[in-house]
Protein backbone atom coordinates (compact mmCIF):
# COMPACT_ATOMS: atom_id res chain seq x y z
CA UNK A 1 0.00 0.00 0.00
CA UNK A 2 1.32 3.43 -0.96
CA UNK A 3 1.54 5.94 1.88
CA UNK A 4 0.21 9.43 1.24
CA UNK A 5 1.62 12.52 2.90
CA UNK A 6 -0.91 14.64 4.81
CA UNK A 7 -2.15 17.65 2.88
CA UNK A 8 -2.39 21.19 4.24
CA UNK A 9 -4.70 23.90 2.95
CA UNK A 10 -3.72 27.10 4.82
CA UNK A 11 -5.96 30.14 4.58
CA UNK A 12 -2.89 32.34 4.10
CA UNK A 13 0.52 31.57 2.54
CA UNK A 14 3.03 30.38 5.16
CA UNK A 15 5.91 32.72 5.97
CA UNK A 16 9.53 31.60 5.76
CA UNK A 17 13.03 33.04 6.06
CA UNK A 18 16.16 32.49 3.99
CA UNK A 19 19.48 34.05 3.04
CA UNK A 20 20.38 35.10 -0.49
CA UNK A 21 22.74 37.34 -2.45
CA UNK A 22 21.19 40.35 -4.20
CA UNK A 23 22.07 40.54 -7.90
CA UNK A 24 21.81 43.09 -10.71
CA UNK A 25 21.54 42.19 -14.40
CA UNK A 26 24.50 43.13 -16.57
CA UNK A 27 22.47 45.78 -18.42
CA UNK A 28 21.21 47.28 -15.17
CA UNK A 29 17.52 46.74 -15.94
CA UNK A 30 16.64 43.90 -13.54
CA UNK A 31 17.31 43.09 -9.90
CA UNK A 32 16.79 39.86 -7.99
CA UNK A 33 18.47 37.30 -5.80
CA UNK A 34 20.52 34.14 -6.04
CA UNK A 35 20.86 31.35 -3.50
CA UNK A 36 23.86 30.75 -1.29
CA UNK A 37 24.10 27.00 -1.93
CA UNK A 38 22.16 24.62 -4.19
CA UNK A 39 20.20 27.27 -6.10
CA UNK A 40 23.08 29.68 -6.58
CA UNK A 41 23.25 29.11 -10.33
CA UNK A 42 19.66 30.24 -10.96
CA UNK A 43 18.93 33.91 -10.08
CA UNK A 44 15.27 34.58 -9.30
CA UNK A 45 12.94 37.53 -9.10
CA UNK A 46 10.87 38.85 -6.21
CA UNK A 47 7.90 36.79 -7.46
CA UNK A 48 9.14 33.66 -9.16
CA UNK A 49 8.67 29.96 -9.76
CA UNK A 50 11.24 27.32 -8.84
CA UNK A 51 13.00 25.29 -11.51
CA UNK A 52 14.89 22.05 -11.12
CA UNK A 53 18.58 22.91 -10.79
CA UNK A 54 19.46 19.59 -12.42
CA UNK A 55 17.57 20.43 -15.61
CA UNK A 56 14.95 17.73 -15.17
CA UNK A 57 11.49 18.35 -16.57
CA UNK A 58 9.49 17.57 -13.45
CA UNK A 59 7.75 20.31 -11.52
CA UNK A 60 9.33 21.48 -8.30
CA UNK A 61 9.21 20.43 -5.56
CA UNK A 62 9.48 16.78 -6.59
CA UNK A 63 9.47 14.19 -3.82
CA UNK A 64 12.39 12.27 -5.38
CA UNK A 65 14.54 15.35 -5.98
CA UNK A 66 15.81 18.19 -3.80
CA UNK A 67 14.74 20.94 -6.24
CA UNK A 68 12.53 23.87 -5.32
CA UNK A 69 12.91 26.96 -3.19
CA UNK A 70 14.05 26.35 0.40
CA UNK A 71 13.42 28.34 3.56
CA UNK A 72 13.30 27.87 7.32
CA UNK A 73 10.39 28.51 9.69
CA UNK A 74 12.30 30.60 12.20
CA UNK A 75 13.82 34.03 11.53
CA UNK A 76 16.43 33.46 14.25
CA UNK A 77 17.62 30.29 12.47
CA UNK A 78 18.14 32.18 9.20
CA UNK A 79 19.98 34.99 11.03
CA UNK A 80 22.24 32.44 12.71
CA UNK A 81 23.38 31.22 9.29
CA UNK A 82 24.63 34.73 8.51
CA UNK A 83 27.52 34.00 10.88
CA UNK A 84 28.95 31.35 8.54
CA UNK A 85 31.57 32.26 5.93
CA UNK A 86 29.45 31.52 2.86
CA UNK A 87 26.50 33.54 4.21
CA UNK A 88 28.38 36.60 5.54
CA UNK A 89 27.63 38.85 2.55
CA UNK A 90 24.06 37.59 2.09
CA UNK A 91 20.86 39.43 2.97
CA UNK A 92 18.01 38.07 5.08
CA UNK A 93 14.76 37.51 3.18
CA UNK A 94 11.23 37.16 4.52
CA UNK A 95 9.17 35.24 1.96
CA UNK A 96 5.65 34.02 1.34
CA UNK A 97 5.55 30.30 0.50
CA UNK A 98 3.29 29.87 -2.53
CA UNK A 99 2.03 26.88 -4.48
CA UNK A 100 2.75 23.29 -3.54
CA UNK A 101 5.18 22.75 -0.69
CA UNK A 102 6.73 19.99 1.40
CA UNK A 103 7.02 20.73 5.10
CA UNK A 104 10.08 19.61 7.04
CA UNK A 105 10.99 19.93 10.69
CA UNK A 106 12.91 23.17 10.16
CA UNK A 107 11.35 24.62 7.00
CA UNK A 108 9.76 24.23 3.59
CA UNK A 109 10.69 23.12 0.08
CA UNK A 110 8.24 24.71 -2.31
CA UNK A 111 7.18 25.68 -5.83
CA UNK A 112 6.73 29.47 -5.84
CA UNK A 113 7.58 32.39 -3.61
CA UNK A 114 7.19 36.10 -3.12
CA UNK A 115 10.03 37.95 -1.40
CA UNK A 116 8.37 40.49 0.90
CA UNK A 117 11.31 42.00 2.78
CA UNK A 118 15.09 42.01 2.38
CA UNK A 119 17.21 43.08 5.35
CA UNK A 120 20.71 44.22 4.39
CA UNK A 121 23.49 43.83 6.94
CA UNK A 122 26.15 46.43 7.74
CA UNK A 123 28.92 47.40 5.32
CA UNK A 124 32.20 45.48 5.65
CA UNK A 125 33.59 48.51 7.52
CA UNK A 126 30.81 48.19 10.11
CA UNK A 127 28.74 51.25 9.12
CA UNK A 128 25.05 51.01 8.30
CA UNK A 129 24.56 50.18 4.61
CA UNK A 130 22.97 52.75 2.29
CA UNK A 131 23.57 50.90 -0.97
CA UNK A 132 24.18 47.53 -2.59
CA UNK A 133 27.46 47.66 -4.53
CA UNK A 134 29.35 45.39 -6.90
CA UNK A 135 30.74 42.48 -4.83
CA UNK A 136 33.41 41.61 -7.44
CA UNK A 137 31.82 38.28 -8.36
CA UNK A 138 28.64 37.11 -10.04
CA UNK A 139 26.90 34.69 -12.37
CA UNK A 140 26.76 34.83 -16.19
CA UNK A 141 24.83 38.00 -16.97
CA UNK A 142 24.42 38.97 -13.32
CA UNK A 143 26.52 41.05 -10.92
CA UNK A 144 26.42 40.04 -7.26
CA UNK A 145 25.89 42.95 -4.88
CA UNK A 146 26.94 43.46 -1.29
CA UNK A 147 26.14 45.97 1.47
CA UNK A 148 28.07 49.25 1.29
CA UNK A 149 28.06 52.52 3.21
CA UNK A 150 28.41 55.92 1.51
CA UNK A 151 32.16 56.01 2.09
CA UNK A 152 32.80 52.55 0.64
CA UNK A 153 30.60 52.80 -2.49
CA UNK A 154 33.09 55.02 -4.35
CA UNK A 155 33.13 54.26 -8.09
CA UNK A 156 31.63 50.79 -7.93
CA UNK A 157 28.42 49.90 -9.75
CA UNK A 158 25.76 50.25 -7.08
CA UNK A 159 22.11 50.81 -6.23
CA UNK A 160 20.65 52.58 -3.25
CA UNK A 161 18.43 50.33 -1.13
CA UNK A 162 15.36 52.16 -2.40
CA UNK A 163 16.67 51.93 -5.98
CA UNK A 164 17.13 48.17 -5.68
CA UNK A 165 13.58 47.81 -4.33
CA UNK A 166 12.17 49.86 -7.25
CA UNK A 167 14.08 47.86 -9.83
CA UNK A 168 13.12 44.51 -8.31
CA UNK A 169 9.46 45.54 -8.17
CA UNK A 170 6.50 43.54 -6.83
CA UNK A 171 6.29 45.65 -3.67
CA UNK A 172 9.63 44.52 -2.27
CA UNK A 173 10.76 46.36 0.87
CA UNK A 174 14.50 46.71 1.50
CA UNK A 175 15.81 47.91 4.85
CA UNK A 176 19.22 48.19 6.50
CA UNK A 177 20.20 46.48 9.72
CA UNK A 178 21.81 48.70 12.32
CA UNK A 179 25.52 49.37 12.04
CA UNK A 180 27.82 52.09 13.37
CA UNK A 181 26.18 55.52 13.41
CA UNK A 182 27.42 58.11 10.91
CA UNK A 183 27.95 61.80 11.75
CA UNK A 184 24.82 63.91 11.14
CA UNK A 185 26.45 65.71 8.22
CA UNK A 186 26.68 62.41 6.32
CA UNK A 187 23.05 61.35 6.81
CA UNK A 188 21.76 63.18 3.71
CA UNK A 189 24.96 62.81 1.71
CA UNK A 190 25.06 59.02 1.79
CA UNK A 191 21.85 58.55 -0.21
CA UNK A 192 23.03 61.08 -2.82
CA UNK A 193 26.34 59.24 -3.22
CA UNK A 194 24.58 55.93 -3.76
CA UNK A 195 22.12 57.37 -6.27
CA UNK A 196 24.94 59.14 -8.16
CA UNK A 197 26.88 55.87 -8.43
CA UNK A 198 23.80 54.13 -9.83
CA UNK A 199 23.20 56.87 -12.41
CA UNK A 200 26.86 56.70 -13.48
CA UNK A 201 26.58 52.93 -13.97
CA UNK A 202 23.43 53.35 -16.12
CA UNK A 203 25.21 56.07 -18.14
CA UNK A 204 28.15 53.72 -18.78
CA UNK A 205 25.76 51.07 -20.12
CA UNK A 206 24.04 53.64 -22.36
CA UNK A 207 27.36 54.88 -23.74
CA UNK A 208 28.54 51.34 -24.50
CA UNK A 209 25.31 50.70 -26.43
CA UNK A 210 25.78 53.89 -28.43
CA UNK A 211 29.35 52.84 -29.22
CA UNK A 212 28.16 49.52 -30.62
CA UNK A 213 25.61 51.28 -32.82
CA UNK A 214 28.32 53.62 -34.15
CA UNK A 215 30.51 50.64 -35.04
CA UNK A 216 27.70 49.06 -37.07
CA UNK A 217 27.15 52.23 -39.10
CA UNK A 218 23.99 53.01 -41.14
CA UNK A 219 22.00 49.98 -42.25
CA UNK A 220 20.21 49.49 -45.54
Amino acid sequence: MRLRLPEERPTEPPTGYKNAHPVLSQDGTRAGFTGVSLGGALPYGVLDEARCVYGRRHRAPHRRCDCGFHCVHDRAAARALLCTAEHRAAVLLEVSVLGAYIRFEHGFRYARQRVRTATVGPCACGATAVALADAAWGRPGWLALTAACAGCVRGRTSLSLAGFARLAGEGLRVRAADGMALPPAEQGLRELVAEAAFLQARLDVFQSQLARLDERGPQG
